[in-house]
């Protein structure tokens, strides 16, 4: 039987080597756009092919997980994640439609993956009593600063873009498949008897917190996707320089999850999270308007620490009660991911309009009406919970 020391540090792994391969990918973006000589626009449309596939895997991950367990689902998770962005590598600068081939399958396997990571992590979480989601996306968030400053490094040092995610993928994959028979059997602890997993997308609170994610996901979604490219067209910056830029997004956004966690069981989810969205919203608005260097920084920083929340906070909301943990994370992930569906080729088509770092305000003026939904996110305490 695993221990619950065991289980929580095998989730931790599993949301590091998905950042890991998440930011390799990232770092390569800006190469995607020159080897095939895309616009903006066109960049967004290629980008789409994962959030594509991974709304189409996410309605889907709850039954599976419900049916098969979080181990076999992130293992297969894992592997179709690996398998998509094998395809992805060799098209890179080849065939464009090779590349977009592999992301839409990477995008499947990534989706089914984040769903039963979190899954776990909140059924981890419920055994320790105390909030640590968002240690868990911290996690997530340090595979992404090891990525960006991997794939800064290698593309200095001239190293193809096929070699360097190949690598990465097959060494994360295989980690996966030896460690995660280590997670706890959640569904078969917790798995509903005669209730349909479509049930939860019936729930007012489910889709609130959905909307919520929807908006937070943009919020961090953006800066995956357009902040090193933002900064090489905007502030003419190199491209490693760019890279470096999202590291450091991506280490503030680590260090906002671990600080967190702790102002999340002090202060309560909906007041820490009105917190940090308005750091967000400073740190877009000095990165587009600032012009030193420094205050660019600042923004990045604020920036990061203000996104780190939203997504790990919208998980363990949506897992409150474990017995329909798998089917309400599902649905709040479905919802969530559509920011990744829609994000990166809206952005794409406003930057061809105003400029890619201009495009980055749609961000600010996204968050203010996503404040208004964040009591959906307040602690439940579910009978099954609170009879532990």
């Amino acid at each position: 039987m695993p221990t619950l020391t065991a289980a929580r540090n095998a989730v931790g792994l599993s949301f590091f080597l998905n950042g890991l391969v998440f930011s390799s990918w990232v770092s390569r973006i800006p190469e995607v756009r020159s080897s095939f000589d895309l616009s903006n626009g066109g960049l967004g449309l290629v980008l789409l092919a994962i959030a594509l596939g991974s709304v189409l895997a996410l309605p889907t991950s709850g039954a599976l997980i419900n049916r098969w367990g979080t181990v076999r689902i992130v293992r297969f998770g894992a592997a179709a994640a690996t398998l998509g962005m094998l395809v992805a590598a060799l098209g890179l600068g080849h065939v464009l439609a090779v590349t977009v081939g592999g992301l839409f399958v990477y995008g499947l396997g990534i989706g089914v993956w984040d769903v039963a990571m979190n899954v776990e992590g909140a059924e981890v979480e419920r055994g320790l009593r105390r909030t640590v989601m968002p240690r868990f996306h911290a996690g997530f968030s340090a595979g992404t600063v090891v990525g960006a400053l991997l794939g800064a490094l290698l593309i200095e040092l001239s190293v193809p873009s096929s070699v360097h995610l190949v690598v990465i993928v097959l060494v994360a994959v295989l980690l996966v498949i030896r460690t995660s028979p280590s997670f706890l059997p959640v569904a078969e602890a917790h798995e509903e008897q005669g209730v349909s997993a479509a049930r939860a997308w019936l729930e007012p609170r489910t889709l609130l917190i959905g909307v919520m994610v929807l908006a937070l996901a943009m919020t961090e979604g953006t800066a995956n996707d357009w902040l090193a490219v933002a900064l090489v067209d905007g502030h003419d910056v190199s491209h490693a320089v760019g890279v470096a830029g999202f590291a450091v997004f991506v280490l503030a956004m680590t260090v906002g999850r671990f600080l967190g966690t702790g102002l999340i069981d002090r202060f309560g989810r909906v007041a820490v999270l009105w917190s940090t969205m308005a750091l967000a919203g400073a740190g877009v608005l000095l990165i587009v308007f600032a012009d030193q260097p420094a205050l660019v920084v600042l923004g990045i920083v604020l920036w990061g620490v203000g996104a780190s929340l939203g997504f790990p906070v919208g998980m363990s909301a949506a897992a409150d009660d474990p017995v329909r943990a798998a089917s309400r994370v599902s649905v709040v992930s479905t919802i969530g991911y559509a920011a990744f569906l829609a994000g990166p080729p809206f952005l794409g088509f406003v930057g061809d309009q105003v400029g890619t770092l201009k495009a980055l305000l749609v961000v600010a003026v996204l968050l203010m009406p996503a404040a208004l939904v964040v009591p959906s996110a307040r602690e439940q305490r579910s009978p099954a919970a609170a009879a532990r």
